[in-house]
């Protein structure tokens, strides 16, 4: 019998979004073929400590929030050098098992924005996703959003701002009209975003995006419909069909994706005619190739009027949650779950294999 291939679920992570990476991954293991892969589990806590999680007991818990270093199992570390054995017992100092490839489940800072990918690299490791430039550059909205324009793919009108410029509230009007959106530059799940109408909301909602920050936009309305498409390849990308978000808050907030259970209507595939269809998934395509994205990301659109569409963000590491749009869009496509999985992982080795015959050396 072959041997199965041991993959490496990371989970939990440092950032804003860890409570949503636990839920993510949780889906991931559960629909992943047991018969092919053999599951090391590795919790990371909101402090940036490793677990190792036999038998993803933390992931078996449905009513888990976060990992807690109480109930994850011994901390260990990644350690570059160990060809495959990356994974090492602190209190021991022994390798935990062989991991074949890494699958990080990460959403936001410290963990899709190129830091983990790197340490990953660096231990010569395969892993799920963008390497470390798609995903340094999916993570920050400023530098996505040059990128894009760079390459003429079209982007809301934005503004950026780090901490302690002076922020003119007449000048911002001006530039991006009312109302308008706050952000933070790197992070995801809508954590730190506020729609500002008046002056009185201004300050509050530049302060919100300054908690999770150091650098904000901010960018104006735009007044169509949420359209999201998802990417899968390396060399060679496939877009799926479009899916649409409709939401009843008053953006797609953290609380409309995950919180409130009607709070979002999510429509697979979205009814658009051919045409635009066509158009949103060849802009999804170059979007992701501009950004240098590899494996999969999601893209998300602004459809203004019949046929304008804007490029509003990429997501390199999307989510995996049971109303996640990135595998629903795919299943919609003709793509299970299970087996989005496996082009996944493949798409990673595939990548690692090409790496590994470049020369090192002159």
């Amino acid at each position: 019998m072959k041997n199965k291939l041991r993959v490496a679920i990371l989970f939990g992570g440092q950032s804003a979004e860890h409570e949503i990476s636990l839920i993510s991954a949780r889906n991931i293991v559960h629909s992943m073929d047991k018969k092919k892969y053999d599951i090391v589990s590795i919790a990371i806590d909101k402090r940036g400590r490793w677990f190792y999680d036999p038998g993803a007991r933390l992931l078996r818990r449905s009513e888990t929030q976060k990992v807690d270093a109480s109930q994850a199992g011994r901390s260990i570390a990644l350690a570059p050098g160990f060809q495959r054995s990356s994974l090492i017992r602190l209190s021991s100092r022994r390798a935990v098992k062989q991991v074949d490839i890494v699958f990080a489940v990460l959403h936001g800072p410290l963990g899709e924005d190129g830091t983990v990918q790197g340490l990953l690299k660096l231990a010569n490791l395969p892993f799920v996703g963008a390497g470390v430039l798609g995903s340094a550059v999916g993570m920050d909205k400023d530098v996505m959003k040059r990128l894009l324009r760079d390459a003429k793919i079209p982007v809301a009108k934005f503004l950026v701002f780090a901490q302690g410029d002076r922020l003119d509230w007449a000048r911002v009007k001006r530039m991006v009209g009312l109302p308008f959106f706050v952000k933070p530059a790197n992070l995801g799940s809508s954590v730190g975003i506020s729609k500002v109408k008046s002056r009185s909301e201004f300050q509050r909602a530049v302060k919100q995006a300054f908690r999770f920050d150091r650098k904000i936009l901010i960018e104006e309305n735009i007044h169509g419909r949420e359209i999201e498409c998802s990417v899968l390849g390396n060399d060679e990308p496939l877009a799926s069909l479009p899916g649409e978000i409709v939401t009843r808050h008053e953006f797609y907030s953290y609380d409309a994706k995950y919180i409130d259970e009607k709070g979002a209507q999510l429509i697979i595939p979205a009814k658009l005619p051919k045409a635009v269809v066509r158009k949103i998934q060849e802009c999804a395509i170059r979007a992701f190739q501009a950004l240098c994205c590899q494996g999969m990301a999601r893209v998300d659109f602004f459809l203004r009027g019949k046929d304008e569409i804007l490029v509003n963000e990429i997501n390199t590491i999307p989510g995996f949650t049971k109303i996640s749009m990135y595998p629903k869009m795919w299943e919609a496509s003709g793509i299970s779950y299970a087996d989005l999985i496996d082009r996944l992982i493949q798409l990673a080795l595939e990548r690692c294999a090409k790496e590994k015959k470049l020369k090192t050396s002159v």
